[in-house]
């Protein structure tokens, strides 16, 4: 099946992709977030209305030559789009009273500033089971994403040959020393576990990272996570 291209036509100028890279924006409504993260190549859109009910999401590979381009490895609400292409013409990021704003088709979200160690997009290489570490091969089309840029992070489960969502769920982040805390603030699916904060003990060993701590369910985990290449 080839892939749709659609042409989304902005009046908007100037757009660079140095300004885009490892950043997270939202947009704020009087019913819903929309937040936008951006890490490496890679990006994902969230949307969870202002009872932090996960409405839906999208994200895949975007590329910002001769244009920007989004191409579409995951959608909640329609996987028949998996695969498609979107192309929008002339988006920008303008600066205005010292803070920044990306203005793509209708929407101006507002940026989330912030730089950590673990900024990123990270593919799960590893996950301890019984007390024994079962490694993953991240090459495969089925994968657990997750993407931290501008102290907000979100994970995907999804396939990209199967077209599958699998499930998400995110919020803020922040890391001291050696201490990794997820505050969430949409799951898609558990809405109890929304308003936890879980805390994790994290280093980087040859690359990766590893994150240990208890689920939101108390649960022990040990997870390794490996960045996305490709």
């Amino acid at each position: 099946m080839h892939s749709l291209l659609i042409f989304i036509f902005l009046n908007i100028n100037n757009f660079f992709s140095s300004d885009i890279q490892n950043t997270s924006w939202v947009l704020e409504s009087d019913d819903d977030f929309e937040l936008r993260i951006y890490s490496d190549k890679f990006f994902t859109v969230v949307r969870y209305d202002n009872n932090n009910i996960f409405i839906s999401t999208s994200g895949g590979i975007f590329s910002t030559d001769n244009g920007y381009y989004e191409l579409l490895e995951y959608n909640s609400l329609d996987s028949s789009l998996v695969g498609d292409t979107l192309f929008y013409s002339n988006v920008n990021i303008e600066a205005i009273n010292g803070k920044e704003y990306l203005k793509i088709d209708d929407k101006i979200f507002s940026k989330n500033i912030e730089k950590s160690q673990l900024s990123g997009s990270w593919l799960m290489s590893g996950i301890e089971r019984r007390g024994e570490m079962r490694m993953r091969d991240v090459n495969k089309p089925r994968k657990t994403m997750k993407i931290l840029a501008g102290n907000r992070f979100q994970w995907i489960a999804y396939d990209i040959s199967k077209k599958g969502f699998y499930g998400s769920g995110g919020g803020t982040y922040s890391t001291k020393n050696g201490k990794y805390v997820e505050n969430i603030e949409f799951f898609s699916r558990d809405k109890e576990t929304v308003g936890k904060s879980l805390e994790f003990d994290f280093e980087i060993k040859e690359g990766d990272w590893h994150h240990r701590g208890f689920s939101s369910k108390g649960d022990p985990k040990y997870e390794i996570w490996t960045k996305r290449r490709k």
